[in-house]
Parts: C-alpha cells; structure tokens; sequence
C-alpha cells in the first residue's frame, strides 16, 4: 500500500473508549520496492490438482497404516527443510497420528 510519514498522533476519546488517530501523508520518493526479495513459488499451499493425484496415487489411505480416517497431506521432504508443496512427488497421505508422530523428520 506505500510508505506514509507520520504528521500528526493524538488520543481522541469517543464516548468510553480512547482511540489513536494518525495524520499521514503518502511519501512520494519512498522506494515500491520491498528491501527482501519473497519467493512466492515456496509456498506451504498444496495446489487442489496435487490434492487430487496423491489421493488417487495413495488410494485414500494412510501410507503408513492404510487408515482411511482423519487423513492429513503431508511433506516427504519437509516444508520447513526446504520441500516443495507444487510436486506430487514430495506429498503423501498420512493419518493424523502418523502425520503427527513424523512432525517435521524427513522419513525416505
């Protein structure tokens, strides 16, 4: 949304309540361009079309115990170590207690 210099803060009271109030003023010359570059394609979402073929590719099962209840995707290569969420490759079907007991290890 930009860079604004602070002109003015007060406390205004409204009724019970005392809320700040700000007066800025947009600054023109502050630079668009974010100081830490954001790598959008790391993303911990798993797109809905990688959903569906490990789905189909684990039958709807636990990889772990064949347990067809409360079934989580989870990361081979962990998300936090650097996996990727875009590859069918690194997502697997695992059930809430194996998904849980795994946590973020990497189990090849």
């Amino acid at each position: 949304m930009g860079f604004y210099d602070l002109i003015d803060a007060n406390i205004a009271s409204e009724g019970t309540r005392k809320v700040f109030k700000f007066l800025l003023k947009p600054d023109a010359e502050a630079s668009e361009e974010p100081d830490v570059a954001i790598d959008l394609l790391h993303n911990r979402q798993i797109p809905g079309e990688v959903q569906r073929l490990v789905y189909e590719r684990d039958r709807g099962k636990c990889r772990q115990c064949g347990s067809e209840d409360n079934l989580h995707f989870d990361h081979i290569l962990p998300f936090s170590k650097g996996g990727t969420s875009k590859s069918v490759d690194n997502i697997q079907l695992l059930c809430a207690r194996h998904n849980l007991e795994k946590s973020d290890k990497f189990v090849g």
